[in-house]
C-alpha cells in the first residue's frame, strides 16, 4: 500500500501499476510474462508507486532507477556505472522497459541491451566507457575538441578554451587525463567518473584573453599566463608525482583505495 506521503500514479495513465500496486510489482510482472527475471526489484517505500530500482549482478554497476511520467506515460530508466550514467532512456511501454531492466540486471553490453530494448540510448562515450578508461579517455579528449569548435566560432572564452585544450592534448602527461570543462574552465581528472578528482592543476581563461591556472582547489593561484602554451606549461609543473592514466570509478573510489 502507498504511504500517506506517495503521490499515486494517475490511473487512467497506469491502469497496471494501480492494479500491481507498485511500480515494482508491475515490473515484476511485466518481466515474469516475457520469461525474465528481476527480483528482487526495490521499492521505494516513501512513493511506491512512483519509483522503483533493479539491481545488477555486474559488480561494478550500480542499481537502474526507474521514474514515472505525471503528465503522460511513460518510464524513465537510468543506470550508473563507477560514477558514469550508462544507461539512460524513456519508454511508455512497461514490458519494454523491463527487457531493459533485466539486460541491466544481468550485466548485458548497452548494444545488447539497445536491441532488446530500442528506447534506450547508446553513446559513443557511453560504449568508449564500457571498454575500459583508455577508450573513454580517448573518445573524450575527441569529443571535447569538436564541441570547443563549434563553439569558438562565436564566443570570446571558448576560443580561448580550445586553444587550450589543443595544447594540452599534445602534451602526453595530460592527454592521458580525462579532460572536461565547467564554464569554460579547462579541467584534467584521474579518474572517468563523476565526482571526479580535483589533484591536477586547472586553467580559467580570463576576459582580458589572459589565462590563470590554479588548483588543486580553486582557492589557490599557481600562476597567470598570457598563452595558452603558457598556461599549459604551468599544469603540467603543477601535476602530482605519477600522475595518470585515468582509471576508472570515483574521487571516492580513489579515496577509499588510498585509505585501504
Amino acid at each position: 500500500m502507498a504511504s500517506k506521503t506517495s503521490r499515486p500514479a494517475n490511473p487512467d495513465l497506469y491502469p497496471d501499476l494501480a492494479a500491481a500496486g507498485s511500480l515494482a510489482a508491475a515490473l515484476e510482472l511485466a518481466a515474469a510474462e516475457q520469461g525474465l527475471a528481476l527480483d528482487p526489484v526495490l521499492s521505494n517505500d516513501s512513493d511506491p508507486l512512483r519509483t522503483a530500482g533493479v539491481t545488477s549482478t555486474a559488480p561494478d554497476r550500480d542499481p537502474c532507477w526507474i521514474f514515472i511520467g505525471a503528465e503522460s506515460r511513460w518510464f524513465n530508466i537510468n543506470g550508473l556505472c563507477q560514477g558514469v550514467q550508462l544507461l539512460s532512456g524513456s519508454t511508455s511501454d512497461l514490458k519494454e522497459l523491463a527487457r531493459a531492466a533485466a539486460g541491466w540486471r544481468n550485466g548485458a553490453r548497452l548494444r545488447e541491451i539497445h536491441k532488446a530494448a530500442p528506447f534506450i540510448k547508446v553513446s559513443e562515450l557511453a560504449e568508449a566507457h564500457e571498454r575500459g578508461p583508455a577508450e573513454a579517455v580517448t573518445v573524450q579528449w575527441r569529443l571535447l575538441l569538436e564541441d570547443l569548435r563549434q563553439e569558438a566560432d562565436r564566443l570570446d572564452l571558448a576560443r580561448q578554451t580550445l586553444a587550450l585544450a589543443e595544447t594540452a592534448s599534445a602534451e602526453p602527461k595530460l592527454r592521458q587525463l580525462y579532460p572536461f570543462t565547467s564554464h569554460w574552465s579547462l579541467h584534467f581528472t584521474t579518474c572517468t567518473g563523476f565526482p571526479y578528482s580535483w589533484e591536477v592543476p586547472f586553467v580559467d581563461p580570463l576576459s582580458d584573453g589572459r589565462y590563470r591556472v590554479c588548483g588543486p582547489d580553486r582557492g589557490t593561484i599557481i600562476g597567470e599566463a598570457d598563452t595558452a602554451e603558457h598556461a599549459i606549461a604551468l599544469v603540467i609543473g603543477g601535476l602530482p608525482a605519477d600522475c595518470g592514466p585515468s582509471v576508472a570509478g570515483t574521487a571516492n573510489d580513489l579515496r577509499n583505495q588510498q585509505l585501504g
